[in-house]
């Protein structure tokens, strides 16, 4: 099968795409033929060995996809041949084909094509793990979104208004922000703009926002905590800007606010009843037509670095993915 491999750390432009072995499912894997598969920033740390996961060389980069089931294991119930699936991974999914555990995998909702399920698993399940069970942001609280234009912040944006909050999506630039508006931001505020904490008090009444959603980091963190309620919540996501922030610990003493880690990956195998509950409403909700990944732009598989380039020069919105036909 074809297949995405990174032989040596270092940027996109050192992967190559070459013909490897196909995956054999184990007891409780599903073999996975591959449509699509999504592109998320971590893809682009791992390749450069700057994330916490750090798989051998060589290895196979990507973890969300979607495709058709060609195989199970003697243990797996859930899923037959021929059923049209999403799957998670750490790595592996820039390829023809994966085997993936039955834990994370789930059945792809009718409304999604196969390059919008690929886009799926990963924002919504990060985000919405991050907003119900780490930030427990309830109706009618204030949501602020850094980096609102990317695929978890888009993502954020849509669930903070299912979930029954006021939704400031923050951006440095204004045409993706637009997008965030038409996704269901109540107001837009640009971080370029020297203000733009103030901008969010003036928003909340001087109050600041309830829960803030975070995968940008650097100063943007600091920034955000000057302009957090009482009793409010920080989700450190991820850190986009490159920079991870130390934080002056009296910004948390002064408004009894809560700095919390979000981690979606690893709480799967540690919350997987928790994750299939989660999973249950985001797909009840793309039934519904109330979640339809935004995907900006799909690339074949020789095609992989001009793919992560888009999202490393910050000129994506929404999702990049990689196909396989």
């Amino acid at each position: 099968m074809r297949a995405v491999r990174c032989q040596e750390y270092g940027p996109a432009e050192k992967l190559v795409v070459a013909d490897v072995p196909a995956p054999q499912p184990g007891a409780s894997d599903v073999l996975i033929q591959v449509k699509a598969a999504g592109v998320n920033f971590p893809d682009t740390l791992i390749i450069q060995n700057q994330y916490q996961i750090k798989p051998p060389l060589p290895f196979i980069p990507g973890n969300e996809v979607a495709g058709v089931v060609q195989a199970v294991g003697d243990k797996v119930s859930r899923f037959k041949p021929g059923d049209k699936v999403m799957g998670f991974a750490f790595v592996g999914a820039f390829a023809e084909q994966i085997a993936v555990p039955e834990a994370s995998c789930f059945p792809m909702p009718e409304t999604l094509s196969f390059e919008q399920a690929a886009a799926f698993t990963m924002i919504y399940g990060t985000s919405y793990y991050a907003l119900n069970q780490r930030g427990r942001l309830q109706a009618g609280e204030t949501l602020l979104v850094l980096g609102a234009s990317g695929g978890v912040g888009l993502a954020a944006v849509e669930l903070g208004k299912l979930m029954g909050a006021t939704v400031i999506a923050a951006g440095g630039n204004p045409e993706k922000l637009a997008v965030c508006k038409e996704r269901g931001a109540d107001h837009l505020v640009n971080y370029s703009e020297a203000d733009w904490k103030d901008q969010v008090k003036q928003l909340t009444g001087g109050n600041g926002a309830d829960v803030i959603y975070d995968a940008v980091g650097g100063d943007y963190t600091q920034t955000a905590l000057r302009c957090i309620n009482w009793n409010g919540r920080l989700l450190v996501v991820g850190f986009a800007s490159g920079e991870i922030p130390a934080l002056p610990a009296n910004l948390m003493l002064l408004k009894s606010s809560s700095v919390v880690g979000v981690f979606w990956g690893n709480s799967i195998a540690r919350e997987p009843e928790a994750n299939r509950d989660n999973f249950q409403q985001l797909f009840q909700w793309a039934m519904a037509g109330q979640l339809s990944p935004y995907v900006c732009a799909s690339f074949p598989l020789e095609q992989v670095a001009d793919a992560m380039n888009l999202l490393l020069q910050r000129r994506s919105v929404g999702k990049v993915v990689l196909t396989t036909e």
